[in-house]
């Protein structure tokens, strides 16, 4: 159906019907990309059933944060460490969002955050956070983060986001975030078809800008 608003101009609707071709294509565009992400074999099984540190201090494998109902896991890495005054703004902000959408995410599949700092650091900043609905656990102790690329030789944080799948063969990697190490000119925004912040101001005039980052 042809679209108009009130008192827009003919240049605005000539270039409003181009771009909006641009945005039909892109959806398709989305789409083929995400039948190829279906299509994946399982990649490799996990190295070890890693133990996680729950903020109540117990110990929590890998293979335990599957559901018994639920065959898919995802697992953001939080760029925080022990000796970090404060968690990464950016990571926050994205789990700002998926704190509420956590329940929603729950009813297909099951959904952690890791991140090197100890439980007493996570539970603050959960309870600063307001993150009631995020299953929160520590990675000390183990090499998860360093395996899924989470984490650099020198032990600086990366923010990846992986998914894995529980199949008879065992716990296997499906996909993860390495657009962020693709070489690419400017931001990867490996994150960003998780993360409405910047979708949203995509759409606005002045964009999302080239120096702005949420601050805590």
């Amino acid at each position: 159906m042809p679209v108009t608003y009130p008192n827009e101009s003919s240049e605005y609707r000539l270039a409003r019907d181009i771009l909006l071709k641009e945005e039909v294509a892109l959806r398709g565009h989305v789409e083929r990309i995400a039948g190829l992400r279906r299509s994946l074999p399982d990649g490799g099984l996990t190295k070890e059933n890693y133990n996680f540190v729950n903020l109540d201090g117990a110990s929590v494998a890998v293979a335990d944060l599957f559901s018994d109902d639920k065959d898919t896991l995802a697992i953001y890495s939080l760029m925080f460490k022990p000796d970090d005054r404060a968690a990464c703004p950016m990571c926050v902000s994205l789990l700002d969002g998926l704190n509420g959408q956590a329940a929603h995410i729950g009813q297909r599949m099951d959904f952690a955050v890791v991140a090197a700092a100890t439980p007493a650091q996570l539970t603050a900043l959960a309870k600063d956070r307001g993150w009631d609905n995020l299953r929160i656990l520590s990675a000390q102790g183990n090499n998860y983060q360093a395996d899924y690329h989470a984490e650099s030789a020198d032990g600086a944080q990366m923010p990846m986001i992986n998914i894995f799948r529980k199949s008879p063969q065992g716990i296997s990697h499906f996909w993860g975030s390495e657009s962020f190490y693709a070489d690419i000119d400017g931001h990867p925004r490996h994150l960003d078809q998780i993360w409405p912040l910047w979708n949203m101001f995509d759409l606005t005039p002045a964009g999302r800008g080239s120096d702005w980052y949420p601050s805590l």
